[in-house]
């Protein structure tokens, strides 16, 4: 079990989410199909955690708001590391760039988590879609 940086709440297993004394288990078929989806659009485009598992999760889980945030962040290095390989073997990396990114991300990592654990999750949904949304836009519209 892990520690939650969530008051009250006790912590996350593999393939269920236990809140308090409840556990709710999420159906390691879906799980399973979601990270396959993620990872291969996280390979192909970029993306994955936030803007594929999250709302997979969500829909398609049925997993919280807040929760599915949580099981994508904890997706991330696993997926990166894969990318990070796949790439550098293509020596399609820029370490400098790279190093720079990482250190910024980690410190708006910190503070969105910070963030995450004090807004509702209405709040979060409102939000990741209206930053999905103008990501979309902005993609569409970019020459």
């Amino acid at each position: 079990m892990l520690a939650s940086p969530v008051p009250g709440r006790v912590g996350a297993t593999a393939v269920g989410l236990t809140t308090g004394s409840r556990r709710s288990a999420l159906s390691s078929r879906h799980v399973l199909g979601i990270g396959i989806v993620g990872g291969a659009l996280s390979g192909l485009l970029g993306v994955g955690g936030g803007t594929v598992m999250v709302p997979l999760l969500v829909l398609w889980a049925a997993v919280p708001q807040r929760d599915a945030h949580a099981i994508s962040l904890g997706a991330i290095i696993p997926i990166s590391i894969v990318g990070v390989l796949t790439y550098g073997i293509a020596g399609e990396i820029r370490p400098g760039d790279a190093i720079a990114l990482a250190i910024g991300s980690m410190v708006g990592a910190r503070l969105g988590a910070g963030l995450l654990v004090r807004a509702s999750d209405r709040t979060l949904k409102l939000g990741f879609g209206i930053f999905l949304v103008a990501v979309a836009v902005t993609m569409v519209s970019a020459r």
